[in-house]
């Protein structure tokens, strides 16, 4: 393996390797990445390797044109859309994608998942946002690079900060997170996963659950986040 990109495959192998222990994955539906900043490049998970036998000498190198830098197998297909998040939000240090069940059923059904309760409001502030199915023109054109100016679209359409609301349904498809290294994007796969099973239970029970109090969601994400901190669990 080559010394200069070494911790980078092995951030980015650990990162995938949690995806798939976390249950958020099923055989290889799911991809995660961790960007080099000051070498202008990033890992990703090969194409179609499955878990059970991906090593970190497997990851690929990338730059954020999509050319190979490192790696002897094919990069996800989903590549473009991690090049463009990355080209977009300078910010951010790790990308995932999953197909985890119930945050594809909200992206199936084309709904944000709604703010309903606490474990919601210590993560973020807001609904988590879908974008709509993606405009025919994008589709039949670069699919995966117009998936990033399908989240950024979003984004602005909606008013949100990546950095305060990392992640997003893609409308018919699934989930994007992202974050400040690959471990984060992670995390943030499994809170949306949570929540969204969540969300979904609490519609059953009651179809007219009403959205958290604005002083709940404001308490639980400042007692987080806020400058006066305190809240972990």
């Amino acid at each position: 393996m080559s010394t200069k990109y070494k911790a980078l495959k092995e951030e980015c192998y650990e990162a995938n390797m949690q995806l798939n222990a976390l249950e958020l994955v099923v055989y290889t539906f799911g991809n995660v990445s961790a960007v080099d900043r000051d070498n202008g490049v990033f890992a990703i998970k090969p194409s179609g390797v499955p878990y059970e036998t991906l090593t970190s000498e497997d990851i690929v190198i990338v730059d954020y044109d999509n050319n190979i830098i490192e790696g002897k197998l094919r990069p996800s297909s989903d590549t473009k859309t991690h090049a463009y998040l990355y080209k977009n939000w300078k910010d951010i240090g790790g990308v995932a994608h999953t197909h985890a069940k119930f945050s594809c059923a909200w992206a199936q059904a084309q709904k944000d998942v709604p703010i309903f309760g606490t474990t919601h409001a210590d993560h973020l502030t807001a609904d988590i946002p879908c974008a709509p199915p993606m405009r025919d023109e994008l589709i039949q054109g670069n699919y995966e690079h117009n998936t990033g100016i399908q989240i950024l679209e979003c984004f602005e359409d909606k008013n949100l900060s990546h950095n305060e609301v990392e992640m997003v349904l893609i409308g018919n498809h699934g989930p994007f997170t992202w974050g400040k290294d690959a471990a984060k994007a992670v995390y943030n796969s499994k809170v949306l996963e949570v929540v969204a099973e969540m969300a979904y239970l609490t519609l059953q029970i009651n179809p007219n659950a009403s959205r958290l109090k604005d002083a709940l969601i404001k308490k639980h994400y400042e007692r987080k986040h806020g400058k006066d901190a305190y809240y972990g669990q």
